[in-house]
């Protein structure tokens, strides 16, 4: 049985432009760190947190990572182990790009593999899910699913959970840009309508099959033409400096499709090659140094591994 363990969970894109709360994927960058360690002490403790400038509560109570693993030592029977936990942040906060989602994944990842894996990866999604509930009010499972699992990922539904991976093109690459700014995510839910139209919503359960069916059949003009959200993204995109310009020189640079990453403010664009993701990242960050916009950029494949022991 280890002592230690230093656990690796990926960012993800959550929503997929059409998927609301429903599909996401991973990516091998950013992502964040936790390490873990046993205590002779019963209790989960917060001993180090970094990279995240003050801004993450060390109460055990309050923080996603340690409430996530105080529910998960609860649910095996174990609320008498004492671990010790640092966290370490390598991914914007409030990003759109699951920060809390990728804490909370490596913090539950982490003491399962100390706990000798008693839960498989897919059984852990409901704790994360609080995490995420404790971090924005709303326990989604679009950014922990697919960070545990890896891939892409769809929620089929909530009540019960049903959590499904969905096949994906092995070329798919992510172009993601964080322009920094500020949109706190618990914001960005508010903004969304509670009623949509009969014929909106139609256009959205088609868009969600065709996505998935491109998905499957490694038909890229299907998934492009798939992605496209007419309840959420109108609303969203208006707390994005230059969305449509950024998406317009995404699509004429060869993306496959072009959206927001989450509740933004991160976008992210689907291409079928490394290359030209790189190319659109570049141009992205051009047109918000334009404006004085200062932005991050990651370039990745979809992540099929989910979390990873790092030591």
């Amino acid at each position: 049985m280890r002592d230690s363990v230093k656990v690796f969970a990926p960012a993800t894109v959550a929503n997929v432009v059409c998927g609301f709360d429903v599909l996401g994927f991973a990516v091998n960058a950013p992502g964040d760190e936790v390490v873990m360690k046993r205590s002779a002490t019963p209790g989960v403790v917060i001993s180090k947190i970094t990279g995240d400038d003050g801004r993450l509560p060390l109460d055990p109570a309050k923080n996603t990572v340690s409430a996530s693993v105080q529910n998960y030592l609860k649910h095996i029977g174990r609320p008498d182990v004492g671990v010790d936990i640092e966290l370490h942040k390598k991914m914007p906060i409030g990003s759109g790009l699951g920060s809390s989602s990728a804490s909370t994944v490596a913090g539950l990842f982490a003491i399962n593999t100390l706990m000798d894996n008693q839960l498989s990866n897919k059984e852990m999604v409901p704790f994360a899910m609080k995490g995420e509930e404790l971090a924005c009010g709303y326990g989604h499972a679009d950014n922990v699913a697919p960070a545990l699992l890896g891939g892409f990922v769809l929620v089929r539904s909530y009540e019960p959970l049903d959590v499904i991976s969905l096949p994906f093109p092995e070329a798919l690459c992510a172009a993601i840009v964080y322009p920094e700014v500020d949109v706190p995510t618990k914001d960005a839910r508010q903004m969304i309508r509670s009623k949509v139209l009969l014929k909106d919503a139609v256009k959205q359960w088609g868009n969600v099959a065709g996505l998935v069916t491109g998905l499957f059949t490694n038909d890229y003009d299907l998934i492009g033409r798939s992605m496209v959200d007419v309840l959420v993204e109108p609303t969203r995109s208006i707390l994005i400096p230059d969305f449509y310009k950024m998406r317009a020189i995404a699509m004429e640079m060869g993306a496959i499709s072009f959206g927001i990453s989450g509740s933004g403010p991160s976008v992210f664009a689907l291409t079928k090659d490394e290359e030209t993701a790189s190319k659109i990242t570049s141009a992205l960050q051009k047109q918000l140094k334009s404006i004085q916009i200062n932005s991050l950029s990651f370039v990745s494949p979809v992540n099929k591994k989910g979390p990873v022991v790092l030591d």
